[in-house]
């Protein structure tokens, strides 16, 4: 351990909230016939923003434009807000470091759900914040339990998916926003909605920009189909936005990355597109999974989680052996949701490899 380090950092684990396919393909010595684990979409960016981001390559050794005006004005009116109420960054995950970094000190208490996504943890211990978690009510994040923990424990972050990573559940509006409604005054709402893009009339709440209880998070990796270009973006009060401007990198988004944004969010016909296709692979995935006797859950988002009927450990047998047959997905890591594998929805040719090896990696698992 560097001598240099802080007596926190050094109590800290050297691990990632993932384990990256490429880091499994160097393990196996080749790589996947199909990429199924890491809710990408294998339906792919905009041509238009695609071919915006070519014209841009020959302007890459300029800096980008650290206040992504373009991009931050063309959200905002996107969504109805002032460029004020918008915040930009790598990806969610970059702004949920950020955030932490914002508001927790050591000890401070943060509520989330038990299996919920965890890279949200791993910032928040990082940052010495005190981790409670609630199980979820069935395949849904229980949003009364979150309340009333935050109350116990006076927690300054609130965190909630909705759509939800990784059981691709989600509630209704309405639900989201009795949950703003009822806040205790101590509690920010960390409203994390990376599949909202792809999620069912009525599931996305009514919310005011400049709500000083709640922030939400938007990405590009999802629907537009951007995951390599680690372009995020928050919806806060504009007290809270700007804070973000104490502490980010300012030349941490690329230049490429921020103008195929911006091309991407003016493509809608294209977003329209990929929820057709993935509503079909939606389906084509489900009777995969029925047909081999396992269940799929309903789902908002682009991956299917599917119960295994059984306990983690045979879960995560069949995990092994379709990971083993060249075919890359993952599963929730906490029980009772590790019951369950999570496959991302993909093109006829990587559902094809799908279904020629599940049921080889069921025999297998017994």
């Amino acid at each position: 351990m560097s001598r240099f380090l802080t007596p926190f950092a050094t109590t800290l684990p050297s691990t990632v909230p993932f384990t990256g396919p490429e880091t499994l393909e160097r393990r196996q010595g080749q790589p996947f016939r199909a990429r199924l684990g890491a809710n990408e979409s294998l339906f792919g960016p905009s041509p238009k923003a695609l071919d915006a981001m070519r014209a841009a390559l020959a302007g890459v050794w300029m800096y980008a434009d650290p206040e992504s005006h373009d991009l931050k004005h063309a959200l905002a009116a996107h969504h109805g807000v002032r460029p004020e109420n918008i915040v930009l960054g790598g990806g969610i995950d970059g702004l949920l470091g950020l955030l932490c970094r914002l508001t927790l000190e050591s000890g401070t208490p943060v509520v989330t759900s038990l299996g919920a996504y965890p890279t949200f943890n791993f910032h928040v211990k990082g940052f010495g914040g005190d981790l409670i978690r609630v199980p979820y009510l069935g395949n849904h994040e229980d949003p009364q339990a979150l309340l009333d923990a935050a109350r116990t424990t006076r927690a300054r972050l609130i965190y909630l998916a909705n759509p939800d990573n990784p059981m691709g559940s989600h509630h209704p509006a309405r639900v989201i926003e009795d949950m703003l409604a009822n806040l205790p005054d101590h509690a920010l709402l960390v409203l994390d909605e990376a599949y909202a893009d792809l999620a069912p009339d009525g599931t996305i709440p009514t919310i005011l920009a400049d709500h000083p209880q709640v922030i939400r998070l938007r990405t590009f990796s999802k629907g537009y189909g951007m995951a390599g270009a680690r372009v995020g973006y928050a919806i806060a009060a504009p007290d809270l936005a700007q804070a973000f401007d104490k502490v980010r990198d300012h030349f941490g988004m690329g230049r490429v990355a921020q103008i195929g944004a911006l091309a991407a969010l003016k493509d809608q016909v294209w977003l329209e597109e990929v929820r057709t296709r993935i509503t079909h692979a939606r389906h084509r995935l489900a009777g995969i999974a029925s047909e081999n006797g396992l269940r799929p859950l309903p789902s908002a988002t682009n991956f299917v989680t599917v119960d295994c009927g059984r306990d983690g450990d045979y879960a995560r047998a069949i995990l092994s052996e379709v990971v083993a047959r060249g075919v890359f997905i993952r599963m929730p890591g906490v029980a009772p949701l590790d019951r369950c594998i999570r496959i991302s929805l993909g093109d006829d040719a990587a559902l094809d490899a799908l279904a020629e090896v599940l049921p080889q990696a069921i025999s297998a698992a017994g």
